[in-house]
């Protein structure tokens, strides 16, 4: 893997540890977005078109599955949209 990727996923990891304890959907704090397609499958922080609740994606990196990441973050991460996807 490089090293890059590996960075990114670091990032992810601790972004989605974090967001567990510090938000709590729909009500995200200001300094906050809504980052589609790059969470972990059993890793988003609210319900998606296919699934009923937060933690309860299917797979890695579904288009409408979001975390909620500090803004300006989620234009930085692989794959990472600020708009659901299909």
């Amino acid at each position: 893997m490089k090293k890059s990727n590996i960075a990114l996923a670091s990032a992810i990891s601790g972004v989605l540890a974090l967001g567990a304890t510090m938000i709590s959907s729909p009500a995200m704090a200001a300094e906050k977005e809504k980052c589609y397609g790059v969470a972990k499958a059993g890793q988003n922080d609210c319900a998606t078109k296919s699934s009923s609740c937060a933690g309860t994606s299917k797979v890695d990196n579904q288009g409408d599955a979001f975390i909620a990441v500090p803004k300006g973050l989620c234009d930085k991460l692989a794959g990472g949209s600020l708009e659901p996807k299909e």
